[in-house]
């Protein structure tokens, strides 16, 4: 008996010597997404196109601008939903309606995961070997990994947008709600990491929401 009792405490002990293993890795790896998501980022270089991934405020407008600053000579817009059209988009970011025939209003994405296949297509018809990703920033790591995988060869500059949500929840003392948001968005950005991408939800009628 006190054999087996020996036995089971060594057990148990390399059981939480994995579990906390496991939760230091995760906190170092958080630590490093926590500065990726907050820290400013320089302008992207020029590339052959640029894609925009919707599910927050911004992107659309900076890609857009990109775009009428000459870096980029097509621009994807992945993930629209509802009725929207380039003339609501071209609004929203103040630039001219010149534009539109080197715009392509993507439908089809539901998810980061679409987003990275519809992507894939649209540059494979284009002949791109270079894009400019613009998203949220905490949702770049996760784009940039589907992306990756999805166009393998293609250079990927990103272009992050600070979202609003983040940058007032940290003024203005909710700390606590920035961090569960960042921390879901860590977790599905090792899941993507791990090839996990189909046990991520996509939001019903379009695509997810990242800030």
């Amino acid at each position: 008996m006190s054999a087996r009792r020996d036995a089971l405490r060594r057990f148990a002990l390399a059981l939480l010597a994995g579990a906390l293993t496991v939760v230091l890795l995760w906190g170092a790896g958080f630590a490093w997404f926590l500065h990726t998501a907050l820290a400013e980022a320089p302008p992207p270089p020029a590339a052959d196109g640029i894609v925009a991934l919707t599910g927050g405020a911004g992107r659309v407008e900076l890609a857009l601008r990109l775009l009428a600053d000459g870096r980029a000579r097509l621009l994807l817009v992945s993930g629209v939903g509802g009725d929207a059209g380039f003339g609501d988009l071209a609004r929203l970011a103040g630039v001219d309606s010149h534009l539109k025939a080197r715009v392509t209003l993507g439908r089809a994405a539901a998810s980061t995961h679409g987003n990275a296949a519809e992507t894939a297509e649209w540059a494979q018809t284009n002949t791109l070997h270079s894009l400019i990703v613009v998203t949220a920033s905490y949702h770049m790591p996760r784009a940039l990994a589907e992306l990756g995988r999805s166009l393998p060869g293609v250079v990927l500059y990103p272009a992050p947008v600070q979202p609003a949500s983040l940058r007032n929840g940290l003024r203005e003392g909710n700390q606590a709600a920035v961090l569960r948001l960042l921390a879901s968005e860590y977790t599905k950005f090792l899941a993507a990491e791990a090839g996990l991408s189909a046990l991520i939800p996509a939001r019903p009628g379009g695509t997810e929401r990242h800030g």
